[in-house]
């Protein structure tokens, strides 16, 4: 056994639904701007850019039905994705294999202090403070392919307090989950536990303490939580 000079961190896991049994989180890959109505909605033309990913860390999944409204932010806004957990991975992908390596499928939420986001496209600098931040990516129980195949169309809604907010449909992805783990793959060594977050449609907007707010993807799954 080694001797750590700390003790080390927990491993980050995310349930399966119907069962007892987790999947180990590795990294967490974020996809911007994947549906054309959302990017026009950014101020981006969707027909003239090749995919751009960001990163959360592992430990910023949560999967909880309370999201605490984080710090030094007065607008944080709710971003519905289809999430899409690996059981294998490498390097080059082709893209007729990129969903062999696909464990299953769930629903999460890319949470955003889009204020301090906003502060540093505007200068030129990283996104992590306004997307990596502390439970900023609650996410449903998984679904195994076995169970919900590879899900291509489907509602994807978000609600608060009962009333919809975002609504688009899976086929609207500019770029498909195959086109996706196949490009990552030419720049990063893709591995099992690594977990791709989608993209959101249109219709992203700010949230308060006490609004609920209930996702569903059809065909993959629903996840519900309220700000706290």
């Amino acid at each position: 056994m080694p001797n750590y000079v700390i003790d080390p961190p927990a491993v980050v896991t995310l349930p399966i639904a119907g069962s007892d049994d987790l999947f180990p989180v590795r990294r967490v890959y974020c996809i911007g701007r994947n549906y054309a109505a959302h990017a026009i909605e950014m101020g981006h033309d969707p027909n003239r850019e090749p995919p751009f990913f960001f990163q959360k860390n592992p430990n910023n999944l949560t999967t909880g039905e309370s999201f605490p409204y984080p710090a030094q932010t007065s607008d944080v806004h709710h971003e519905i994705e289809m999430v899409v957990a690996l059981k294998s991975g490498g390097i080059n992908i082709p893209l007729d294999q990129a969903l062999d390596h696909v464990w299953g499928y769930g629903v999460g939420l890319d949470m955003t202090r889009r204020d301090l986001q906003g502060v540093a496209k505007e200068m030129g600098r990283p996104w992590e403070i306004g997307k990596a931040f502390e439970e900023s990516a609650p996410v449903s129980p998984l679904r195994p392919v076995s169970e919900v195949g590879h899900p291509a169309a489907g509602l994807v809604q978000l609600k608060v307090n009962g009333k919809p907010k975002q609504t688009g449909d899976l086929n609207q992805m500019i770029w498909k989950v195959p086109e996706m783990i196949s490009y990552l793959s030419d720049f990063f060594e893709l591995a099992a536990g690594d977990v791709i977050m989608t993209g959101t449609p249109s219709g992203v907007g700010a949230v308060v303490r006490g609004d609920v707010m209930e996702c569903h993807v059809g065909g993959v799954g629903d996840l519900t939580v309220t700000v706290v």
